[in-house]
C-alpha cells in the first residue's frame, strides 16, 4: 500500500506539472500573439500615417520634402509601389526646379531609379503616369537616352495617358536621335493643341525641316515665329535661322534682308557681321565679305570663325 501511494503522489505531481506547462505554453502563445498585433498594428499605423504625410506634402507642392519621406520609407519597404512612384514624381519635380546642372541631374537619376524599380511591379501595367514621368525624365540626361526618352512617352501614349506635353517632348526626343519624320509628326501634334504656339514650338519643327532639307517649309515656320513672337531673342534666332534656310534656297537677297534686319532691330552682332560675310562670300564678292569679316573681329577679337578667315 505504502508503494502505491507514493505512486499516486507522484502522478498527481507530474498531472500538476502537465497542467502548469499546458498554461505557460498557453500564455506563451498568447503574449506572442498579443505582441505580433501590437507590432503589425503599430505598423499599419506607422505605413497609413507616411502615406497620409506623403500625400499632403505632395497636394501642397513640397516636392523635395515628398522626395525625403518616401526614400526614407523605401528603406523598409523597398519595392511599394506607392512610395516608389511618389519618390520618383517627387524627385523628378524637384529636379527640374533646380538652378545648378549638377543638382538637376542628381534628382533626375533618382527619379529614374524609383521610376524604373516601379515599371517591374505589376501595379505600373496600366499606370501611364509613371512611364510618362520616366519618358521625361530620360530627356533630362542628354541625346544620348533620348531613344529611351522615346520609348517610354511611346508606352504613355499607347496606355491613352493625357498629358499636352508628351507631343512637345517627343518631337524633342525624335529629333535626337535623327528621326526627323516623326519628329514633324509629334511637333504637328503639339502645334494642333497650343494656342498660341510657343517659340520654341515653331523653332523646333523649323529645324526638322531643315535637318530633312526641305527648305520652303522651314522658311515657313521660322517667319511665323518672326510675324507672332513677342520675345526680341527669340525674333533674332529665327531670323538667323530663316537666313540660314534662304541661302540653301538660293533666296540670297532675302537672307541678306534678315541679317540687316536684326542689325536694325537688336543692334550690332558680331556673329551677325560674321554671317554677313559668308553671305557676301558666297555671291562672290570678296572686298565686302572682308568687311563684314572685319567688323565681327572688331565686335569680339575671340571671334574664331572671324580671326579663321582673317587670318588672323
Amino acid at each position: 500500500m505504502f508503494g502505491n501511494k507514493n505512486k499516486s503522489r507522484y502522478g498527481r505531481h507530474i498531472y500538476r506539472l502537465n497542467k502548469i506547462r499546458v498554461i505557460v505554453a498557453v500564455l506563451f502563445v498568447f503574449l506572442a500573439v498579443t505582441v505580433s498585433m501590437l507590432f503589425v498594428s503599430r505598423v499599419r499605423t506607422s505605413v497609413t500615417n507616411t502615406r497620409r504625410e506623403l500625400l499632403r506634402v505632395w497636394n501642397v507642392g513640397d516636392f523635395e520634402q515628398a522626395y525625403e519621406i518616401s526614400k526614407n520609407a523605401l528603406q523598409d519597404k523597398p519595392l511599394d509601389y506607392f512610395l516608389l512612384t511618389i519618390s520618383g514624381f517627387s524627385a523628378y519635380q524637384t529636379g527640374v526646379s533646380q538652378i545648378n546642372s549638377h543638382n538637376t541631374l542628381f534628382f533626375i537619376d533618382e527619379s529614374i531609379r524609383s521610376l524604373r524599380k516601379a515599371i517591374l511591379l505589376k501595379e505600373s501595367k496600366n499606370d501611364g503616369r509613371v512611364f510618362y514621368v520616366l519618358g521625361k525624365a530620360y530627356s533630362y540626361k542628354g541625346n544620348e537616352y533620348a531613344d529611351l526618352s522615346v520609348k517610354y512617352l511611346e508606352v504613355a501614349n499607347n496606355l491613352y495617358y493625357e498629358a499636352e506635353d508628351i507631343p512637345e517632348f517627343l518631337g524633342l526626343a525624335y529629333a535626337a536621335i535623327e528621326d526627323y519624320r516623326s519628329s514633324v509628326e509629334a511637333f504637328s501634334l503639339a502645334l494642333s493643341t497650343q494656342r498660341p504656339a510657343s517659340d520654341n514650338l515653331l523653332l523646333s519643327i523649323g529645324r526638322s525641316y531643315m535637318a530633312m532639307e526641305e527648305y520652303d517649309m522651314a522658311i515657313g515656320y521660322f517667319q511665323r515665329c518672326v510675324d507672332t513672337s513677342p520675345d526680341s531673342r527669340a525674333i533674332v534666332v529665327a531670323r538667323l535661322l530663316l537666313a540660314e534656310a534662304l541661302i540653301h534656297s538660293g533666296d540670297h537677297d532675302g537672307a541678306e534682308k534678315q541679317y540687316f534686319s536684326i542689325l536694325s532691330e537688336s543692334g550690332e552682332s558680331a556673329e551677325v557681321r560674321f554671317q554677313l560675310g559668308e553671305l557676301f562670300h558666297l555671291k562672290g564678292d570678296t572686298t565686302r565679305a572682308r568687311a563684314e569679316w572685319r567688323n565681327a573681329f572688331r565686335q569680339d577679337p575671340a571671334h574664331a570663325r572671324a580671326r579663321v578667315r582673317l587670318n588672323i
